[in-house]
């Protein structure tokens, strides 16, 4: 039975699921930025999955940057798995502009967090439904 680190679960909104990853949205709308969280108990690294899994890992990391890219034409992903505050794996894909908040550092290193409207909330998960059901 997979069950979500609550800090996930408090920073991100479910998007869908993937055979292997459940998909959330970050809630800093400060860069779009989505997260693959495999559904597998008591996992931290990559390297823990069977090796089925991991293949499936990457062609879901592979699937969310395209539709990261398809959606929000950005100018550099991000894609990276980090953990050391949730231990719990999870991929971070997110869409990087030149000149934004961070830009050239990474998303997750500094304090850029912003709310999302109800109203941009809604259509940016809509949007990764759509992008994701046609990919």
């Amino acid at each position: 039975m997979f069950t979500l680190d609550p800090r996930l679960e408090e920073d991100s909104v479910y998007v869908t699921d993937l055979e292997l990853s459940q998909i959330r949205l970050s809630l800093n709308s400060t860069f779009p930025w989505i997260l693959l969280i495999p559904k597998r108990l008591h996992v931290r690294e990559i390297i823990e999955l069977e090796e089925g899994d991991q293949i499936q890992l990457i062609r879901e990391i592979v699937r969310a940057s395209h539709v990261t890219q398809s959606i929000f034409s950005p100018d550099k992903l991000n894609v990276g798995s980090l953990g050391n505050i949730v231990p719990q794996l999870h991929v971070h894909v997110v869409a990087r502009y030149v000149g934004d908040k961070a830009w050239p550092s990474a998303a997750w290193k500094g304090d850029f967090k912003a709310p999302y409207t109800p109203e941009h909330l809604e259509e940016t998960i809509e949007k990764l439904r759509a992008g994701f059901e046609v990919v």
